[in-house]
């Protein structure tokens, strides 16, 4: 069975060797010290969220006063990025299906998250409820990368509006990337759409694939048409038409094994 993960927090990691010795304290450290009782000789990982990956044992519990696990490091691993950046952009949708949705697409292995306040979107973030939306999906994110195990924790950009995510439709165009606008009435299967090439050297630039889905009503005409004139391509999932909190998972799961991330 895989070691849990436990994040560290703005920490380099990359300066770890093995046979060092780590602390894992503040929250995460009371997580794993006195919510999950972490003790002497069990395995679990700690990952900074760009990609390092430290494979540990526990040494010591300190739950005296502030929670500390003392942790012998065995590994230090760096975890390549993938060629292509795959971003999920979700609309926002009631009753928290948004919220499953960039759930399920993290765990699946989403690089990165994007708010959508669409034409047709119930939910509305404004104000003091935007900060909070916000910074629920962002405890949401770094819940799902715990659970998948994974040393990346995809970054959750701030929300957009349809003419702001024209312009960034554009933007990836432009950049060599792909968009695509999942929509039950488009005549391309997303099976046959062209994915981006990955860069041609170590110093170019990862290309960027936008997988935009809609909010519980779908996607207004005239939105499609505006991402479709930006360079975004309509593409149909699948026979059936799924829930806004299932179709974002389901294609970042079927791009992946187009992208290869699934390949032993």
């Amino acid at each position: 069975m895989s070691a849990p993960v436990f994040l560290a927090d703005g920490e380099d990691l990359g300066a770890l060797a093995a046979g060092d010795v780590y602390v894992l304290d503040g929250a995460e450290g009371r997580h794993a010290g006195v919510v999950q009782r972490r003790g002497p000789g069990e395995r679990l990982d700690v990952v900074d969220g760009v990609g390092t990956r430290l494979r540990c044992v526990v040494d010591h519990v300190e739950s005296s006063g502030r929670p500390e696990v003392h942790l012998r490091v065995d590994e230090v691993v760096v975890e390549p990025e993938p060629p292509v950046v795959l971003t999920l952009v979700q609309a926002l949708a009631k009753g928290d299906r948004d919220e499953l949705a960039v759930e399920a697409a993290v765990e699946v292995g989403v690089d990165a998250v994007v708010p959508w306040q669409a034409e047709r979107s119930v939910v509305v973030w404004r104000g003091q409820r935007a900060a909070k939306s916000h910074a629920k999906w962002v405890a949401t994110v770094r819940s799902a990368v715990k659970q998948a195990r994974r040393a990346c924790l995809p970054p959750v950009a701030e929300p957009v509006t349809t003419r702001r995510l024209a312009d960034r439709v554009r933007d990836v165009v432009a950049a060599g990337g792909t968009v695509v606008v999942l929509h039950e009435d488009a005549t391309t299967p997303l099976a046959d759409v062209a994915l981006p090439a990955a860069p041609g050297g170590p110093e170019g630039a990862r290309p960027e694939l936008l997988v935009v889905v809609g909010p519980e009503g779908g996607i207004a005409d005239a939105e499609v048409g505006l991402l479709a004139e930006a360079g975004a391509v309509p593409a149909r999932l699948g026979p059936h038409v799924l829930r806004t909190s299932t179709a974002g998972p389901v294609a970042v799961a079927l791009l992946s094994e187009r992208l290869g991330r699934w390949a032993p």
